[in-house]
């Protein structure tokens, strides 16, 4: 039986972090969006032909949007966990009648708020630059809390492996940032030449991009449901993983 008193205290209190943070957490990742469009957009995107029907600058969307979701909802969530770990306060929630489903269900929930209020100011300021629709927006918003979910889980794991700020930074930085601007964030893996275009997906977030850009335009260069499968299954290998870290105490109590 969850203990939804203690869930709530744990949402509350990541959610107050992240407020406390609003600079680097909101203001930096939307400067660093319009300005992607500001070169991208508008100064490359008048050049580019339309993908699928839609205009370039229109196409960038779902791709920025995940580019910012997947570095924050991982980075918030690692460094959520690790300095408690740091502090030693770790041991104030291991000790308290908490159990992992309270644990998981207010951290994931919220990242899964953050990153809804980042995808909207985001959307918001994408407005500003260019005119865009979303064909499946209750979609679109599903897929947000789901990706983010599963990624604030991938960045609780990163956070308990970290013994230090270096590790900490070092998946994100060196990995994950590239395997999205690999993605298909600014190009559509048809443009690439084979045999590119079949190595391109062995990227695992090629999917991601794909599956949210089709809720967006009912196109995307990967099946839907595909993408969809992929995201559930990221996020139950990770909800075992964090399982097992509890279960097993790795990195918690020592």
């Amino acid at each position: 039986m969850i203990s939804w008193r203690s869930t709530w205290s744990i949402y509350t209190r990541e959610l107050m972090r992240f407020l406390r943070t609003a600079f680097q957490s909101v203001l930096a990742p939307v400067l660093t969006t319009a300005l992607y469009f500001i070169v991208f957009g508008a100064a490359i995107g008048g050049r580019m032909p339309d993908l699928g029907g839609v205009d370039y600058g229109a196409f960038i969307i779902p791709g920025l949007l995940m580019l910012t979701l997947l570095g924050e909802t991982t980075s918030n969530s690692s460094f959520g966990i690790y300095m408690p770990r740091f502090t030693g306060t770790i041991y104030e929630l291991l000790s308290a009648p908490v159990g992992v489903s309270e644990t998981l269900v207010g951290f994931v929930g919220a990242a899964m708020t953050k990153s809804l209020i980042l995808a909207a100011i985001i959307l918001v300021t994408a407005r500003l630059f260019v005119d865009y629709s979303i064909a499946y927006p209750l979609l679109a918003v599903i897929y947000i809390m789901l990706v983010a979910a599963a990624f604030s889980l991938f960045g609780f794991i990163l956070g308990i492996w970290a013994d230090n700020f270096e590790k900490l930074g070092i998946i994100p930085m060196l990995f994950l940032t590239p395997l999205t601007f690999l993605g298909g964030t600014f190009y559509s893996i048809d443009m690439l030449p084979k045999p590119w275009d079949t190595i391109a997906l062995a990227n695992p977030i090629v999917y991601l991009v794909s599956g949210l850009r089709w809720t967006f335009y009912g196109s995307s260069d990967v099946n839907i449901w595909v993408s969809f499968g992929i995201t559930l299954g990221f996020l139950a290998t990770c909800t075992a993983v964090i399982a097992y870290i509890f279960k097993t105490g790795w990195r918690l109590r020592a």
